[in-house]
């Protein structure tokens, strides 16, 4: 095989490794926005701020905004918020995918709380993928399934 072959085709192989690489790097990068985003909702929400976890949400106005007000005054408290298990349907969905995660946390010495977080997820790897959150349930049994 000559010599400019070989060098091309090495070379092809480094570029393709590469745009593979960024495309994977792109999409697992989503999966920390999408926590970190469910985590700035329960901050707000462990505050009592029912404004901070309402501009967290997207669109969400009557009913969803009662449950965010009740949340925020049932759940306020101090100590820092810590995630302890996160599942969600769209964490590894490719396209797009809407779902409820279910998030147990706990907010200092209290015991954990556990909630749905509908999220949306729009996009690809390739143009992009971005993460809406939509809606947050009131707590639920730490047991239950969302």
């Amino acid at each position: 095989m000559p010599r400019g072959l070989k060098i091309l085709l090495i070379g092809t192989g480094v570029v393709v490794f590469l745009v593979i690489s960024g495309l994977l790097a792109r999409f697992l990068a989503v999966e920390n926005v999408e926590r970190q985003d469910v985590l700035t909702l329960l901050q707000a929400e462990a505050a009592g701020n029912p404004a901070g976890m309402l501009a967290q949400l997207h669109d969400c106005s009557g009913s969803c905004a009662a449950v965010v007000r009740s949340n925020a005054a049932k759940l306020r408290g101090t100590g820092a918020v810590k995630i302890l298990a996160y599942q969600s349907p769209t964490s590894h969905s490719i396209g797009g995918r809407t779902g409820p995660a279910r998030v147990a946390w706990k907010l200092g010495n209290r015991l954990p709380d556990v909630q749905c977080v509908t999220v949306r997820r729009v996009g690809n790897p390739v143009s992009g993928i971005s993460v809406t959150l939509l809606r947050i349930s009131p707590p639920i049994p730490l047991t239950n399934d969302c």
